[in-house]
């Protein structure tokens, strides 16, 4: 890759805990209102999160049919 001027943190911020568990927090709501259960949820990691999301159409008609 390299390590110019480009690459220096003072150029480009490093990610941020703080904003990684607020994306996180929003993307639980908005599978809570595709309706999945939450105990369903507490259990999925956030790659799996994110999977279930890049589809909600999906998602929504899955998680019907369960119930």
């Amino acid at each position: 890759m390299g390590s110019g001027c480009a690459k220096d943190e003072l150029t480009r911020q490093a990610k941020k805990i703080r904003e990684r568990r607020r994306r996180v927090k929003k993307q639980k709501k908005r599978l809570l209102a595709l309706g999945i259960p939450e105990t369903e949820m507490t259990r999925m990691d956030t790659k799996t999160i994110r999977a279930w999301l890049a589809r909600p159409e999906r998602t929504k008609r899955l998680w019907a049919a369960k119930k």
